[in-house]
């Protein structure tokens, strides 16, 4: 009897008869070790947080792909430069500037303007011995907003010009996801700051001859009057506003004559301008560090050491060379348009002598930010071009009178030089002029 009892424990002990061990190899854990198996083959709960972890980081990379490549695609399509916002921005800081006119108010003011301009137009005909054809029908009269307006188009054509190189640099092919954020980042700030640029012209430009170089050689110019700054400058000033809106029509329509009546030098200053916006183009990678220390420098006043402004030491030799040719060029245009205005105004503008001296006495007053901004801006220039154009424009004209006035917009090769602004005694030799004494190189104008 103890026989077939001893043959069933054989069959039926737990965990040790053949058949337990079938069921157990057969459950899919393979070796019968069951939840001893560290690793956890397919079906265990690692096996599938294994597996859930493998497809998650594949999603997650798929996904990572996905945001990258639409970064990259949104900063280049968004270029260096949100326009609309920048209107926005200088827009609604001009809204807060004193001074601000209705619609109907601007409107009201044409009459004023064409009957200036039919006076002025006249009066520089006779000393200019041009005709100016078609000024008088190109003059509009604007708010601080539609100058920002006007001019936003210029400032986009010349960053469009910039762009496809810089965002070459800046956000190459597959650059991936950091530099992708840091491009729409930097966007947002230099919309800013362009913002805060503009808003700050917008509350200082009296006149304008709008032209843009680089899009209008099948388009004339156009004079702009900002009302509401000449309301406030000859308030400011203490002058009459009529005559003062006749010596800012004056002055604008010099630089109209200086454009229109000499067709060859608008293609002239766009090439300038083309080759520098090219050559800047191909080397901004190299020089981002160079111009914050610069900036830095402008900032605390001493940009303008060695005898160069902070930008000049940015640029190539070759960049500075073109650099130097162009402000030559632009001191002439200014300091001409100031010569003839005081001199063709004696006879057209009631008191010019008091508003031309408070005007100039005005550029030299300044505040801590207006002297900031103008030296990083690069406008500190345009205040420099007054002073030498209008020094080096009045001693050629007592040294060869009238003539040489002329002779100056002959062609470029009779343009003065960077160093011929600073000695127009040399110009005159140049050009072979009747002169009379020569006086020693103008100095301390740079």
């Amino acid at each position: 009897m103890a026989a077939p009892s001893s043959a069933r424990g054989k069959g039926t002990g737990a965990g040790s008869g053949p058949g337990r061990r079938s069921r157990r190899s057969g459950d899919g854990f393979g070796d019968g070790s069951g939840a001893r198996n560290p690793r956890g083959a397919d079906g265990s709960p690692s096996g599938r947080r294994l597996l859930a972890g493998v497809l998650l980081g594949l999603v997650a990379g798929a996904a990572l792909t996905v945001v990258t490549r639409h970064l990259e695609r949104a900063a280049r399509a968004g270029g260096l430069v949100d326009w609309r916002r920048v209107e926005e921005i200088a827009i609604a800081r001009l809204r807060r500037a004193p001074g601000a006119l209705a619609p109907e108010q601007l409107a009201a003011t044409e009459a004023d303007y064409a009957a200036a301009m039919a006076r002025v137009v006249p009066a520089l005909e006779a000393h200019l011995g041009t005709s100016l054809p078609g000024v008088v029908d190109r003059v509009a009269v604007v708010d601080r907003a539609g100058w920002v307006r006007a001019n936003t188009g210029a400032f986009a054509s010349l960053v469009d010009r910039l762009e496809g190189g810089l965002l070459e640099q800046i956000l190459p092919e597959g650059a991936g996801l950091g530099k992708a954020a840091m491009t729409i980042a930097e966007r947002w700030v230099t919309t800013g700051q362009m913002g805060l640029l503009l808003g700050f012209m917008g509350q200082r430009v009296q006149g304008q001859y709008d032209l843009a170089l680089l899009t209008a050689e099948t388009e004339p110019g156009r004079l702009l009057f900002v009302e509401e700054n000449i309301r406030n400058t000859a308030a400011v000033m203490d002058v009459p506003l009529g005559p003062f809106r006749t010596w800012i029509a004056l002055h604008e329509t010099t630089h109209a004559f200086e454009f229109e009546a000499h067709p060859w030098l608008r293609p002239y200053l766009a090439e300038r301008l083309e080759r520098q916006l090219s050559l800047f183009s191909e080397g901004t990678a190299s020089m981002t560090r160079d111009a914050v220390r610069a900036v830095g420098a402008a900032l605390r006043g001493d940009g303008r050491s060695d005898d160069q402004h902070w930008m000049e030491r940015l640029m190539t030799d070759e960049q500075r060379r073109l650099f130097r040719e162009t402000q030559a060029v632009m001191a002439l245009l200014e300091g001409f348009g100031d010569h003839v205005m005081d001199a063709v105004g004696r006879d057209l503008v009631p008191g010019v002598e008091r508003i031309s001296a408070k005007f100039h006495g005005r550029r030299e007053q300044r505040t801590s930010f207006e002297r900031a901004m103008l030296r990083i801006t690069g406008m500190d220039l345009k205040m420099e071009q007054y002073r030498r154009g209008e020094t080096f424009v009045a001693r050629i004209e007592e040294l060869g009178g009238p003539v040489a006035l002329r002779r100056l917009w002959d062609s470029p090769d009779t343009l003065p030089t960077a160093d011929e602004i600073d000695n127009p005694a040399a110009w005159v030799r140049r050009m072979d002029l009747p002169r009379g004494e020569e006086p020693a190189a103008v100095g301390g104008m740079a």
